[in-house]
């Protein structure tokens, strides 16, 4: 389809001769089905260049395995465009999986990361990317088509996560076009365009442009299974104008937002702070521990709260019970005062203790401000200390991208009078079907 569209704009025959020469389509595909109509087609077309195999274009090629690899090995191969339509959420890992395979690239093609097992776009994304052309040969150019997920999933130092932060730090990522739903036969989600290079002008450097396309669509005449809606070419030249345009002006608007690749990044910090009490004062509690009474245990809450702890553990010995106190401090052996607490007896029934109410939670904070400053600002309670997500004993940022959160924009609730307008309406209707129904 790329090459008839070059040679749809060629103007003269001149042109035309210069696609036929000079552009040569390669590709692999996995199912054998798929595979067949694609080399019916190209023998439709006599294209005699096109090249196209069978085979797992996500796992290496070893010419005796039962199932063929990647045939076009970025070691021998490089490409100065590419196209892909990958299956959304494909499982390359468990039984039904390739992972194995897969793992034989984990320090070559896939040294950024992993991706989850159950989720393979990503190991996609980076096979075009292993393959793409010098700068000085020309460069290349990628188009993909994704679902929602490997713009967001996967938490910081995770492989997905590793995987966006490799590409946005090389500054390959141009733009992300979103997509309205609905578009394809057999789901109805979103989905989006990444558009990738590694030849990008000054004008772009740096920088990553979202597109809002969702509303570029109209209706289909008939509804084909999740197919309800289908863009024109009057929507896909809405879109490239908005790209070329956006670029070009450096304009920004309701449908187009361009960014610098920083803001896509953030910190991940463990932060343990001290709650407060209805006085807004630094709050004490005495509750039951409910987690198993070992010196293990004991040891972990000294390390956590890093202060003075007291436990009162009733217990039963020759068949009376009593209560027995005692504090653990910071430079206690928690092992030895559990032991003496728990001397002759036979069983324990209940235990409460006293302490500080730390509280420890995952702070999600923009690449580029004062984490300590936001801290203080956003939890407003006694901070005890925080850490931020490490990876190798180095800080990691994470990466994500969120479209939705850019384009959002605020609709007011439907006014309660309405909504009981509309319900008493509905209430009316349901009420005229029953009496049909009974006569």
């Amino acid at each position: 389809m790329a090459k008839e569209h070059l040679l749809e704009r060629a103007d003269t025959p001149d042109e035309k001769a210069r696609v036929e020469k000079y552009v040569t389509v390669h590709g692999q595909e996995l199912s054998p089905t798929n595979y067949a109509v694609c080399q019916a087609d190209l023998l439709i077309k006599n294209d005699r260049q096109a090249t196209v195999y069978l085979g797992n274009s996500l796992i290496p090629h070893e010419p005796y395995s039962r199932e063929s690899g990647d045939q076009w090995p970025e070691t021998k191969w490089r490409f100065h465009r590419m196209l892909s339509n990958p299956p959304f959420g494909v499982t390359w890992g468990g039984k039904d999986g390739y992972e194995k395979e897969a793992r034989k690239l984990a320090k070559t093609r896939y040294q950024a990361g992993m991706p989850r097992v159950n989720d393979g776009a990503l190991l996609f994304l980076q096979t075009m990317l292993a393959k793409m052309a010098p700068p000085e040969t020309g460069g290349s150019r990628i188009a993909v088509i994704f679902n929602g997920s490997p713009l967001s999933n996967g938490d910081c130092g995770s492989g997905e996560s590793e995987i966006r932060r490799w590409i946005l730090e090389n500054d390959w990522l141009d733009a992300i076009v979103m997509l309205p739903d609905q578009l394809f036969y057999n789901t109805g989600i979103f989905t989006y365009v990444w558009l990738l290079r590694n030849d990008k002008p000054a004008s772009h450097y740096g920088r990553v442009m979202l597109i809002d396309a969702r509303q570029q669509f109209e209706k289909e005449p008939k509804s084909f299974g999740n197919k309800r809606h289908r863009i024109t070419d009057a929507h896909r030249a809405w879109i490239e104008e908005r790209y070329r345009d956006g670029w070009a002006k450096g304009y920004a608007d309701e449908q187009v937002k361009v960014f610098p690749r920083e803001d896509f990044a953030y910190h991940k910090v463990s932060v343990v702070f001290w709650q407060t009490d209805e006085h807004d004062q630094p709050a004490i509690v005495t509750e039951p521990y409910e987690k198993a009474f070992t010196a293990a245990n004991v040891k972990k809450e000294q390390d956590f709260h890093e202060s003075d702890l007291s436990f009162r553990v009733r217990v039963k010995t020759d068949g009376q019970e009593k209560t027995v106190g005692f504090t653990v401090k910071s430079e206690d052996n928690a092992a030895r005062k559990f032991k003496e607490a728990m001397s002759g007896a036979d069983e324990t029934l209940a235990v409460e203790w006293t302490h500080r109410r730390y509280v420890q939670d995952d702070e999600y904070i923009p690449h580029g401000e004062d984490i300590a400053a936001f801290l203080k600002r956003e939890i407003a309670k006694p901070i005890i200390r925080w850490e931020e997500t490490k990876k190798d004993g180095k800080t990691v940022l994470g990466y994500e991208i969120l479209p939705n959160k850019y384009f959002y924009r605020y609709q007011p609730p439907t006014p309660a009078k309405d909504l009981l307008a509309e319900f008493w309406r509905l209430e009316k209707e349901a009420e005229k079907m029953l009496e049909g129904l009974a006569k």
